[in-house]
């Protein structure tokens, strides 16, 4: 069986990694697996570039069709307009079934789907696929009734961009031979509820790691190869634009912390952020803050996680971000709100503490709980490692893909 990834990389970014484990969970397991990037980063023979002028011009002109949206929101709308050379490659490399996972920024075609004339299997690391354009609805549930008068674009118009998008994605899919996989059970239940896949078979798989590569090390140890402080309780956050993206939620940590100043922890306490290279002064941290800037490589990441002891991942909305896998696989026990896939991977107060949506103070109080006591931190600590190896283990969840390959293949 060949099996053929598409994804925008194979390494810049979570979907991009959660989609290259999946490849290498599959080799490891003796299946044929290829990966078909616009941007490589890795030196992994398996993962072709596909540098044509088409992949390299998609990402600049995708997004031209937002500017007549002046009052839209500034985040992630992929149009997905934008002519591709992915179908040649495709046939070209001839594989049994073609696995997608992220291909916007103007990497895949919306109507190249079913060009392919192979079975599709539809790993959604986001919910683009099913909306009109955003990657994430917030409050909004137009993806269920076809989209239109977006808010994200400010539009009040029910034939807006995002019910032209939805048009091209309900046309172009009609036919297709699509399962589609989530990570989370809540990405299941908003899939199933959109227009656009309420009809389509939906399997829950949640994405995996390495257990060898992330795993526990001595806080002293990895404290020291970090040029971190021993003497102190350390609280870790990290994602791509940190401090930046409004959906990570660092505005509502900000918040907590601010809290805590007033407790006990005002000198037990410090900050450490990955993700950005240098501390902001405009922001009012009121702990010493530690950067550790962009890592890159899964030794450095797994000492960031057996250096703190606790993880905080106060996003707003989130599928199964690979922060949290990646913490618990390391026994770090994490703090986040209700939402979501959260709830499918910290099991509150046995590896980490679940927050009540949008409660600041309630925040407050699970960072201190997870961090007040030492002996249980250290049951915390054990319980996420023992369920991250029976939940997340990237190798049952590769024989969890290959029993979908054929399925979709019968």
């Amino acid at each position: 069986m060949k099996i053929l990834h598409l994804s925008t990389s194979d390494l810049d970014g979570g979907a991009a990694k959660a989609a290259y484990r999946i490849h290498r969970g599959l080799i490891s397991n003796g299946l044929g697996s290829t990966m078909l990037v616009r941007h490589k980063l890795s030196s992994d023979p398996t993962v072709i570039a596909n540098k044509t002028i088409l992949a390299q011009v998609g990402s600049k002109v995708d997004g031209r069709p937002l500017k007549r949206y002046a009052q839209r929101e500034r985040t992630m709308f992929s149009p997905q307009w934008f002519p591709d050379s992915v179908v040649g490659r495709v046939q070209a490399l001839n594989p049994d079934v073609v696995h997608l996972h992220w291909t916007c920024n103007g990497f895949l075609q919306i109507e190249s789907l079913a060009k392919f004339k192979k079975p599709i299997v539809w790993t959604l690391h986001d919910m683009w696929a099913f909306t009109g354009g955003c990657h994430y609805a917030k409050d909004c549930d137009g993806y269920t009734k076809g989209c239109g008068s977006c808010p994200q674009l400010g539009s009040n118009s029910a034939k807006d961009l995002s019910h032209n998008v939805w048009l091209r994605k309900a046309k172009a899919w009609r036919n297709l031979q699509l399962t589609v996989v989530t990570p989370s059970q809540w990405m299941a239940q908003c899939a199933n509820a959109s227009s656009l896949f309420s009809q389509s078979r939906v399997k829950v798989i949640a994405n995996g790691i390495d257990g060898e590569r992330y795993r526990p090390i001595r806080k002293a140890v990895a404290r020291e190869a970090l040029n971190l402080p021993k003497d102190k309780r350390l609280v870790l956050f990290g994602a791509g634009s940190t401090t930046g993206d409004q959906r990570k939620g660092f505005h509502h940590l900000l918040a907590a912390l601010q809290r805590l100043q007033f407790d006990e922890w005002r000198d037990r306490l410090e900050l450490v952020i990955f993700g950005e290279s240098a501390g902001n002064s405009a922001l009012p941290i009121p702990y010493k803050t530690h950067y550790l800037g962009r890592l890159n490589d899964d030794a450095s990441i797994a000492l960031a996680y057996a250096s703190a002891d606790v993880f905080l991942a106060p996003s707003l909305q989130d599928n199964l971000p690979n922060t949290i896998v990646e913490s618990l696989m390391c026994g770090t026990p994490c703090v986040a709100f209700k939402v979501g896939g959260m709830v499918d991977m910290i099991d509150h107060q046995r590896t980490g503490y679940l927050v009540e949506p949008f409660d600041v103070e309630n925040l407050a109080q699970g960072i201190a709980w997870t961090l007040g006591d030492d002996l249980r931190r250290s049951e915390l600590s054990q319980q996420a490692r023992v369920q991250a190896l029976r939940k997340f283990d990237l190798f049952k969840q590769a024989e969890m893909y290959r029993l979908v390959y054929e399925s979709s293949l019968n």
